[in-house]
């Protein structure tokens, strides 16, 4: 069944199809959740207000406008920055402190990653991690195609810099 057929179904109301979306999508919208907000419980429940969402309201995914993959993780990015808002600036700088604090016991590349801006970190889990293409990394994250291009060369280059400078630098905000 190609997507177009099992999205048709999922507005249908076919709990089967939404629930082969969700086998799936689920690990790898889990995944790139957890990075976005800091801990694995708090993903989990971004990721099934998510899903719940799509599953109440299908008929908010329009194929001609990108993929449902880009749709879900736009989505799902939308619900990690309520999540955020909902918490508050004392909450947001405890739960970063945290994630410092796991970063540290994580592999190099992690922590270079940890050191880029929380939005060329998102873009470059989703182009290298998650492997979207262009068009659904501009649906997902709702700015243009070009602006994707340009975005994602800034985040390479400030990688670059922070693995062969020596990591030792703060975050470059964009």
């Amino acid at each position: 069944m190609n997507e177009q057929e099992q999205w048709t179904r999922i507005i249908a109301g076919d709990a089967q199809a939404f629930t082969a979306f969700y086998q799936a999508t689920a690990p790898r919208l889990l995944a790139f959740l957890q990075r976005m907000v800091g801990s694995r419980e708090a993903a989990e429940d971004v990721a099934q207000e998510t899903y719940a969402g799509i599953w109440r309201h299908p008929g908010s995914y329009r194929p001609e406008c990108g993929s449902a993959r880009g749709y879900l993780f736009g989505a799902g990015r939308k619900r990690a920055q309520e999540w955020w808002r909902r918490r508050g600036p004392v909450m947001e700088e405890v739960v970063e402190a945290a994630a410092e604090a796991r970063v540290e016991r994580q592999t190099i590349l992690l922590d270079t990653l940890d050191r880029l801006p929380t939005e060329q970190r998102t873009l470059l889990w989703l182009r290298e991690a998650e492997g979207l293409s262009y068009d659904e990394l501009a649906e997902a994250l709702d700015i243009p195609l070009g602006m994707v291009r340009s975005r994602l060369f800034t985040a390479r280059e400030a990688l670059r810099r922070i693995w062969f400078g020596g990591g030792k630098g703060e975050r470059n905000e964009m």
